[in-house]
C-alpha cells in the first residue's frame, strides 16, 4: 500500500489539519482460521452462493429463502470487515484471483482482483447497506410470493456490485457492470402485474444498454490496444505515451457511465424506477448501481485526467445534470420521487468530483460522497417505505404530518434529510465540502474548465438541495388536522378525572408510537438505526488517514454555502406559508409542476431522437427486404417458370413418329441384354 497523507480539514483561520497528528492505532494481529481463499474472494464468492442457493434450495418457503439471504448478507459483512483487517496488517495493495487467466491468444486476460483503502471502505458500505436491505425486505415484502426470487436477485446484484469495485481485471468489472443491470430490471419490475412497473423495467434496460454500447466498446479498444485485460497493464501502456487515440475510448466510457448513473442524456429512467418496491429503491439508489460508474471512473481516473475532451465531458453532463435533478425534485408530487431526482443530483455530484479532481487531489472525495450517500439516502428510502406502509402510499398528500404522527420516525427523516442538505455534522457535510474543496484546488491549479464548471455548480447545488430537503421536511412535520383545529379553538376549562388525560397529545404521541413500532420487525427497525447513527456518525470516516487528497477547505467559501443554504430554507418556509398541507411546491404552477413529474418531456424526447428513427430504419429495412431483394428472388424464379412455360407450349402433346421409333429401339435393345446376359 501506498503512502498516503492525511485529509486536510482547515475549518479555522490560520489552522491546517493536514499537520494535526492523531494517535497512532495499532491493530492487533488476531487469529484467523486458516480457510480457503481470501477476504476478497470470500466477499464475493459469498452473496454469490446466497443468490444460487436461494433459487434452488428455498423451493415454496419464503422463510427459508429470508434465513439464505440474511445470512449471504451478514457473512458479506462479515468478509467485508475481514478484508480491511488483512488491508491494515499489509504494506502492498492486497490481491487475489477468480477462476485463472483465460487463454485468449495475444490477449492476456489474467482475471485478477485488488482492493485499495477507497475500495474497502466502499466495499463494507455495500455489503452492510445490502444486509440492511435483505433485513428490511424480509418484513416489507414477507407476504409477496415472488419474496424469493426477490432476495436471490438482491444477492446477486450484491455479489455485482462488489465485483465491479474490488475487479482489477476491465472483463471482471465489464461482467459485474452487466450482471447488474440484468439484477435492476428484473428489481424494477417485480410487481410485473402492473403495467407502469414492467414499463419502468423495459424503459430502464433499454436507456442503460443503449448508453452500454459506448462502454463496452470503450472497455475493448482499452484493452484491445493495450494487449491486457488487467487494470495495471492498461494504465502502463497508455500512461506510457498517451495520444489523441485515447481520446474515443475515454468518451465512449464516460456515455456509458452515464446511462448506468442516470446522468444526463439518460437520466429519466432512474425516477421511473421507483414503481420498484421500496427495498429495491434504497439498493439501486444507495450503495449499487447508481454509484457504480463513479466506481468505474476511480479506477481509470489516471486515464481520465490526461485526456481532456472525455474529462470536460464529464464535467458539463455532471453539472447539468446535478442541477436540473435538484431542480425537477422541488416540484415532484411523491416523495419517492423526490428522493430519486434527489439521488440522480447526489451521483451527478460525486461523477463531479471525479471530473474535478487532479492528481495532486485523486478521487478521494467521490469515494467519501459514495459512502456517505449510501448511509442517509438508504435510510430515507426505508424509511419512507416505513411510512408508506403506514399511510397506505408516498403521494406528499398522504405523508403530511407523517413525522407528527408517528414520532419514531421524526429522527429518522430529520437526521436523514440533514444529511442530504449537507448540514453539519452530519456526514453529508463532510463529503460534500470535500467535493467542494476539490474542484476548488482543481479550479485554482491544474483543473482546467472542467475543475472551474463543477466548482461552480457545486456552489449552486448546495442551497437548490437545501431547498427541496426543507420542502420535504415541512410536509413530513405539518400539524395534524386535530393540531391545528386545537390551535385555532380554545375550548376553555374542562373538569379531568385523570390527569394523565391532561395532555391529549401524549396519547395521540404514544397511539401513533405504537402502532408505528407494532407495523415493522425489530430487525428491520434495528437496520434503519443503524443508518440513523452513521448518518451521524459516517463524517468520522474522512478523518482517517488513509486518504491521500490534500484538500484545504476555504473557510470564507464555507459560510458563504451555509448562509446560501440557510436563505434558502427561508424561502421555502416563506414559500410555504398560506399553504393547507404547508408543501411550497404547491406555489408552483400545475402545468410546470406537471412538466417536471413527467421529467420534462424527456420520454417524448426518446421517442422523438431514438425510438421513432429507430423504428423508421426497421420499417424501410423490412420494406426493402420484402419489396426490393425477395422481388428479385421472385423475379429470378419467375424467368425459368415463363422459359418451362414457353416450352411446355412449342413442345407437341403428342409423341411424334421418330421419338416412337426411338423408344421402340431402345426396348428392343434392352430385351436383347436382357436375352443375352
Amino acid at each position: 500500500m501506498s503512502a498516503r497523507t492525511p485529509m486536510a480539514l482547515s475549518f479555522l483561520p490560520d489552522l491546517d489539519w493536514g499537520d494535526l497528528q492523531l494517535p497512532s492505532i495499532t491493530i492487533p494481529r488476531l487469529p484467523i482460521p486458516d480457510l480457503w481463499g481470501t477476504p476478497t474472494q470470500w466477499l464475493i464468492l459469498i452473496p454469490l452462493m446466497a443468490a444460487l442457493a436461494g433459487i434452488t434450495l428455498s423451493g415454496r418457503s419464503n422463510r427459508l429463502a429470508a434465513w439464505i439471504a440474511v445470512a449471504g448478507a451478514l457473512g458479506t459483512v462479515l468478509a467485508a470487515f475481514g478484508q480491511l483487517y488483512v488491508l491494515s496488517q499489509m504494506d502492498e495493495r492486497p490481491t487475489a484471483s477468480t477462476i485463472g487467466p483465460l487463454p485468449l491468444g495475444e490477449l492476456d486476460v489474467p482475471l485478477g482482483l485488488a482492493v485499495t483503502w477507497p475500495t474497502g471502505l466502499i466495499a463494507v458500505t455495500v455489503a452492510v447497506v445490502a444486509a440492511i436491505v435483505q433485513v428490511y425486505a424480509r418484513w416489507y415484502l414477507w407476504y409477496d410470493p415472488r419474496y424469493r426470487g426477490f432476495s436471490a436477485t438482491v444477492s446477486l446484484f450484491t455479489a455485482a456490485m462488489l465485483l465491479t469495485v474490488l475487479a482489477d481485471d476491465v472483463l471482471l468489472m465489464v461482467i459485474g457492470w452487466e450482471v447488474m443491470g440484468w439484477c435492476s430490471y428484473l428489481l424494477i419490475g417485480h410487481h410485473s402485474t402492473r403495467n407502469a412497473a414492467r414499463r419502468a423495467a423495459s424503459k430502464a434496460l433499454l436507456v442503460t444498454r443503449t448508453a452500454d454500447i459506448g462502454f463496452i466498446l470503450g472497455m475493448v479498444m482499452l484493452a484491445a490496444g493495450a494487449g491486457t485485460t488487467a487494470l495495471p497493464g492498461i494504465l502502463e501502456h497508455w500512461l506510457t505515451d498517451p495520444d489523441a487515440s485515447l481520446t474515443i475510448p475515454m468518451v465512449l466510457l464516460v456515455l456509458g457511465v452515464a446511462g448506468k448513473s442516470a446522468i444526463f442524456p439518460f437520466q429519466d429512467w432512474l425516477a421511473d424506477a421507483m414503481e420498484g418496491p421500496t427495498p429495491a429503491s434504497a439498493l439501486i439508489h444507495a450503495a449499487t448501481m447508481v454509484a457504480a460508474g463513479t466506481v468505474v471512473l476511480m479506477h481509470l481516473f489516471d486515464l481520465l485526467v490526461v485526456t481532456d475532451p472525455a474529462r470536460l465531458l464529464l464535467a458539463v453532463l455532471a453539472s447539468v445534470t446535478m442541477l436540473g435533478a435538484a431542480l425537477l425534485a422541488l416540484a415532484q408530487g411523491d416523495l419517492k420521487r423526490l428522493l430519486a431526482w434527489s439521488t440522480v443530483s447526489q451521483v451527478a455530484l460525486m461523477l463531479g468530483a471525479v471530473a474535478a479532481a487532479t492528481p495532486a487531489t485523486g478521487t478521494d472525495a467521490a469515494a467519501q460522497h459514495l459512502i456517505a450517500h449510501a448511509w442517509f439516502k438508504a435510510l430515507l428510502f426505508l424509511t419512507t417505505g416505513w411510512l408508506g406502509v403506514l399511510v397506505g402510499g408516498t403521494a406528499m398528500a398522504l405523508v403530511a404530518s407523517g413525522t407528527r404522527r408517528y414520532r419514531v420516525l421524526r429522527r429518522r427523516f430529520s437526521w436523514g434529510l440533514l444529511a442530504l442538505a449537507g448540514v453539519p455534522p452530519f456526514v453529508g457535510f463532510f463529503s460534500k465540502e470535500l467535493v467542494l474543496g476539490t474542484a476548488e484546488v482543481g479550479a485554482l491549479g491544474t483543473g482546467g474548465a472542467a475543475s472551474v464548471i463543477v466548482v461552480s455548480s457545486v456552489g449552486a447545488l448546495a442551497p437548490l438541495t437545501a431547498a427541496y430537503c426543507m420542502r420535504a421536511w415541512l410536509v413530513l412535520d405539518r400539524r395534524t388536522d386535530a393540531q391545528q383545529l386545537a390551535a385555532e379553538y380554545h375550548l376553555g376549562d374542562v373538569e379531568r378525572i385523570d390527569d394523565f388525560f391532561e395532555e391529549p397529545q401524549v396519547v395521540h404521541e404514544a397511539e401513533g408510537i405504537e402502532r408505528a413500532e407494532s407495523a415493522i420487525s425489530n430487525s428491520a427497525r434495528l437496520g434503519t438505526t443503524v443508518l440513523v447513527l452513521m448518518s451521524l456518525l459516517g463524517g468520522v470516516i474522512a478523518l482517517l488517514p488513509v486518504w491521500r487528497s490534500d484538500v484545504h477547505l476555504n473557510l470564507q467559501l464555507l459560510l458563504v454555502t451555509l448562509g446560501l443554504m440557510v436563505v434558502a430554507a427561508l424561502v421555502v418556509i416563506i414559500a410555504a406559508r398560506g399553504v393547507r398541507t404547508r408543501d411550497a411546491g404547491a406555489r408552483i404552477p400545475a402545468g410546470v409542476s406537471l412538466a417536471a413529474e413527467r421529467g420534462l418531456g424527456a420520454d417524448y424526447a426518446y421517442r422523438l431522437l431514438v425510438a421513432t428513427p429507430v423504428l423508421a430504419l426497421a420499417k424501410a429495412v423490412t420494406w426493402f427486404d420484402r419489396e426490393v431483394l425477395d422481388a428479385w428472388v421472385r423475379g429470378i424464379g419467375a424467368g425459368p417458370r415463363l422459359l418451362g412455360r414457353a416450352a411446355d407450349l412449342a413442345t407437341p402433346r403428342r409423341a411424334t413418329p421418330a421419338l416412337g421409333l426411338v423408344l421402340a429401339g431402345l426396348l428392343v435393345l434392352a430385351a436383347i441384354g436382357v436375352i443375352s446376359t
